[in-house]
């Protein structure tokens, strides 16, 4: 998920093998879980590289996924009945209008050099994250932003005050990373920006100091990085003695690695072209519903400098209708998923409270209809030029496609199929290929106005609220991809995330989808299923909607153990 470039395989299974040369892992203690053994060193391989390890910075999957075994939340998610389970906080309550929320936390816990971790700590991150929130801390400082002020009345209370009934903000706080202030206060100094510019790494032989289960100890940028057990961790001790992340150049070379035993796990997207060797050789390969899907982005801001027809939503919907999504899902994809519509993926499963889908049943993949998409661009104006491309204002019909290194594979096997048939109406598409950062750039570059298309992924937490929230005006430079901005949409946002009914809240959500299908700053193509698989000398991995490896909570990494 929005990975960058990657790196030469070689090198990096020969410095994860030095890593890991003094590495626990011979013990064979009985362990908690499922009657195998304690110890070894779990190694995982992904082709999503990191792209920050500072929580201000971050963009990529695999860094969250990391900080989720690196920091305390107050709560995570139980990925095995999508219920907000307990994690620093032990319980959590509100008072009758949703406007303050109180938190008790574990006692007597420390961060992995010893010193004290309270709800002191809680409190300077929340109140850090509002001071900065329009700047530094802007991607970490949505679910937070009616709230008023954080206090801790003693060292194992957390209260909360908001300006407006906050029923859902507790959804997204398993991304609300704790982080410890001895460490971080002094980059929280003059205008914050200091705590971007944090690299947080191992440093001159020292771990970073961590509060989750796991220490990171060592780590090489776009190869390896090392995790240990944190021994002041304060919930349940892990089976591991620790894990290794290791990155590769394509899917391809993460497979063979995991054929021939220099990782235990591939944990994310195994190509669906070796699911079938990969079972056939012993290996065990999880297929799941995702809440991941791939998207064709338009440039939504209307101080587009060029081309700027692409902002014609008729345009936006002959498009949508010239896309073959069942072909993407059955060639590209091999069958393994379902054809995309809505920003809120069917795998986010239902809200707990009203029992109603998260995805707003009214809505469907527009039809693939060449005949109908040519019939709407010439009603609209664009009609086919001598090149055998239509044409707007004067020019040939055709549009650069910023495509990050990360949706190589099976995303540019999807995009060959929307160029071809676009082609087949008088649209030309051709592809940059950037890895994620540089595609990042060209996205945002000149306030939004330079890039006209972009084809990219998200995986949305299975509460919407978030994915949601990454289309508002105020998320411009943060989350937003796209420069959409609409104060109408603003405003239902603001609905769903202060309702004070579960009904008022489903109601927003809907109406929030149906606006976006309709003004397409987003053509959700399709979503993919997991596809995750590892060496059968491992067990324990703990499914989810986003994977067994994922940022929702600490369960897979503290359950896995040897056979």
């Amino acid at each position: 998920m929005r990975g960058w470039q990657k790196v030469a395989v070689l090198g990096a299974c020969a410095l994860l093998v030095a890593l890991c040369s003094s590495c626990g892992g011979t013990g064979a203690e009985s362990s908690g879980s499922g009657g195998g053994t304690a110890g070894g060193f779990l190694k995982i391989g992904s082709t999503q590289q990191i792209d920050s390890l500072n929580p201000f910075v971050a963009f990529n999957q695999d860094p969250y996924i990391i900080f989720q075994y690196e920091y305390p939340t107050l709560i995570q998610y139980d990925t095995n009945t999508l219920e907000l389970a307990p994690d620093f906080a032990t319980s959590w309550s509100h008072n009758g209008d949703y406007t303050q929320w109180t938190f008790r936390t574990v006692p007597n816990a420390k961060w992995s050099d010893g010193q004290p971790l309270t709800a002191e700590d809680v409190v300077w991150n929340l109140n850090i994250i509002k001071k900065f929130e329009d700047g530094p801390t802007a991607n970490t400082a949505g679910y937070l932003k009616h709230m008023t002020k954080a206090t801790a009345p003693d060292a194992n209370t957390v209260v909360l005050d908001f300006d407006t009934p906050s029923m859902n903000f507790l959804a997204d706080l398993d991304q609300g990373f704790i982080l410890p202030e001895h460490v971080w206060a002094k980059y929280a100094t003059g205008d914050g920006t200091g705590l971007k510019r944090f690299a947080n790494t191992p440093e001159n032989g020292e771990p970073v100091v961590s509060g989750g289960p796991f220490i990171m100890t060592d780590y090489a940028q776009d190869q390896v990085a090392k995790f240990e057990v944190n021994p002041n961790w304060y919930g349940p001790k892990p089976n591991i003695d620790g894990w290794g992340l290791q990155y590769f150049a394509t899917d391809d070379a993460a497979v063979q690695a995991l054929k021939t035993g220099q990782i235990d796990v591939v944990w994310y997207s195994v190509p669906t072209t070796a699911i079938d060797t990969l079972k056939s050789a012993g290996f065990t390969v999880s297929i799941t519903p995702n809440t991941q899907y791939r998207d064709l982005i338009f440039n939504s801001n209307p101080a587009k400098l060029e081309n700027r027809e692409l902002l014609d939503p008729k345009l936006r919907e002959a498009i949508a209708h010239a896309i073959d999504r069942q072909s993407i899902v059955d060639t590209a994809w091999n069958g393994y998923g379902e054809p995309g519509y809505s920003i809120v993926p069917p795998a986010s499963g239902n809200d707990p409270m009203t029992k109603k889908p998260w995805t707003d049943p009214s809505l469907v993949p527009e039809t693939f209809d060449l005949d109908l998409a040519a019939q709407m661009l010439d009603d609209a104006g664009f009609k086919m030029g001598p090149s055998g491309y239509r044409q707007a204002n004067g020019h040939d019909m055709k549009y650069e496609v910023i495509f990050p290194h990360g949706e190589l594979g099976s995303g540019m096997r999807s995009f060959q199929i929307v160029q071809q048939d676009l082609k087949k109406i008088g649209i030309g598409f051709s592809a940059k290929v950037l890895n994620d950062n540089a595609a990042w750039q060209a996205t945002i570059a000149d306030k939004y106005r330079e890039f006209d298309l972009t084809w990219w992924d998200w995986q949305p937490n299975v509460d919407p609220g978030f994915i949601l929230s990454v289309l508002r005006c105020d998320q411009w430079y943060s989350w937003n991809d796209t420069g959409y901005c609409n104060k109408d949409y603003d405003k239902l946002e603001d609905q769903q995330a202060a309702a004070r009914s579960p009904q008022e809240r489903i109601d927003a959500i809907y109406k929030m989808q149906q606006m976006i299908y309709d003004e397409r700053p987003y053509i959700v193509l399709n979503y993919n299923d997991n596809t995750v698989a590892w060496s059968n000398a491992w067990t324990g991995f703990v499914p989810s909607p986003l994977g067994e490896f994922n940022p929702l909570s600490k369960q897979t990494l503290l359950s896995a153990h040897r056979v």
